[in-house]
């Protein structure tokens, strides 16, 4: 039985390295400095999440209904794995818009206060 390799020190919390691999089957052990993959950063629900994400071929809409949340939550929960793997989030938000008048946009095309053109435009910058 193997279980997840520990990303931090169980005594000071700070990061651990990866300094030994070992082949169960031949016995062969390298040593050395190693980096753990960017999906090792993540929490086992975040780790859950990206599975779950791929099994619906990266649609939101079908996460809604595989595991009962909503839209926004999804997003959200989404958000938050891009940085925690270190990826910068909304950097193609419309040019000149916030992030705050970018929701208020389509939560106006959401409540049907705006049409979906009306959106794009406004999103646009026009």
């Amino acid at each position: 039985m193997s279980f997840p390799a520990p990303r931090n020190c169980p005594v000071c919390s700070n990061t651990l390295t990866l300094t030994r691999l070992d082949c169960r089957t031949c016995g062969t052990s390298l040593t050395g400095a190693f980096n753990f993959s960017g999906l090792s950063q993540l929490t086992p629900e975040q780790l859950s999440f990206v599975e779950t994400f791929v099994k619906c071929e990266g649609k939101l809409n079908r996460m809604e209904k595989e595991v009962g949340m909503s839209y926004p939550t999804l997003r959200s929960r989404l958000h938050e794995i891009i940085i925690a793997l270190g990826y910068p989030v909304g950097k193609r938000s419309s040019p000149g818009l916030s992030e705050a008048e970018r929701a208020a946009i389509l939560d106006a095309l959401a409540q049907g206060e705006i049409s979906a053109e009306e959106a794009m435009e406004k999103l646009k910058g026009e």
